[in-house]
């Protein structure tokens, strides 16, 4: 067996060692399957992760889901049983994978402010810039991916505090305006938002950019404050803290330096998800955020925890999934976020969501012979 990587393994199972594979359904992933195809054939490739998979191994496998039209759940697996080998994620320190949840938020907003709607969601500024290792400054952490142009010079953009306070006013990169700061923050954490307007227009927002600072979750720095139990937190649990002290709010959430900028998408068929960092409509249930830098759009991951029932009425969680998405906190081989759909219901089942999980990743047979 090749060893990927400094921090975990790939160890190859057959199909029958993944925990009720046999009960599952897969075959709504066919469509995704063929909106990553349709895609890649117009557009740029994934960017490959540091496992070293691209969109060149992935290709022959979409295109074989091109043609099938599983007619069972069993027609459904057997595709990837034939087209693909699981390999087992196992960490080196031993510890187990995890899992959280996400979704997309609906929350009302106003084209022009007024009194009550006055916090912003903003658009990409013009003096935001890309960074990588040839233009970030030597004094920035290589964890910055964007930075600020300032005089021909590059520095850290401000920061959450600093946008609260108004550096970005009056230079026209409002999308629209929410009632609550607290709804922007978690929208900022959840990446994209369904805007409804008081006159019933649905818009969508999708992300676009960060500020570059790192994320810190506000709910560790509860944690660690003694303000909420560990048995208690969710996102649920953080929003009624927020509510009962009003005058912490600015500090909590100045506390998480990351700020999200937008950018309007269509709304398209509002029974899909939506469209997220691989260029497609995210599918309830089956759309998993990995980490970018590992991992590579599109791939199918089997994602197995025992102790995450909330999701399917008390039984234990076992799916495949495509890896569609990413985000800030999601960091290291065996850690995902699952997309639980649109609204609040949603938003109750993600909100929980913090759970073991074992991580199987399906690669194409041709390209499996690569990792043992």
């Amino acid at each position: 067996m090749n060893t990927p990587s400094s921090s975990f393994d790939l160890e190859p199972v057959d199909f029958t060692a993944l925990p009720g594979w046999g009960d599952d359904d897969p075959s709504s992933l066919f469509r995704v399957m063929g909106d990553c195809l349709s895609y890649l054939k117009k557009a740029k490739p994934y960017r490959a992760g540091s496992l070293g998979l691209t969109a060149a191994d992935l290709i022959p496998l979409l295109e074989a889901a091109e043609g099938e039209a599983p007619k069972t759940n069993q027609d459904a697996r057997r595709f990837f049983e034939n087209h693909c080998q699981p390999f087992r994620i196992r960490r080196k320190d031993g510890e187990a994978g995890f899992v959280t949840a996400f979704y997309e938020p609906e929350v009302e907003v106003a084209a022009e402010p007024d009194e009550v709607f006055r916090f912003p969601f903003y658009r990409r500024p013009e003096d935001l810039i890309d960074l990588d290792d040839s233009n970030r400054p030597a004094g920035l952490d290589s964890g910055y991916m964007f930075g600020r142009r300032v005089d021909g010079r590059v520095e850290a953009y401000p920061d959450r505090q600093a946008i609260d306070q108004g550096f970005l006013e009056g230079r026209g990169l409002e999308i629209a305006w929410a009632k609550s700061k607290v709804d922007v923050f978690f929208i900022h954490v959840q990446g994209a938002a369904r805007l409804i307007y008081r006159d019933g227009t649905v818009r969508r927002i999708t992300y676009a950019a960060k500020a570059g600072h790192a994320f810190s979750g506000i709910g560790k720095l509860l944690l660690e404050r003694l303000e909420i139990p560990l048995e208690r937190m969710s996102m649920q649990a953080i929003r009624e803290w927020l509510a009962r002290h009003p005058e912490q709010v600015d500090e909590v959430l100045w506390h998480n330096r990351s700020y999200i900028f937008f950018r309007e998408a269509e709304v398209g068929d509002l029974s899909r998800g939506p469209v997220a960092a691989a260029k497609v409509p995210l599918l309830a249930g089956r759309s998993l955020a990995v980490d970018r830098l590992i991992h590579t759009f599109g791939f199918p991951f089997y994602i197995h925890s025992q102790s995450l029932t909330r999701l399917d009425q008390g039984a234990s969680f076992a799916r495949l999934m495509l890896a569609l998405d990413t985000g800030s906190a999601i960091v290291g081989p065996a850690r995902g976020d699952i997309f639980t759909g649109s609204g609040f219901e949603a938003g109750e089942l993600a909100g929980a969501v913090r759970n073991a999980a074992d991580f199987y990743i399906l690669i194409p047979r041709q390209a499996a012979a690569r990792f043992g």
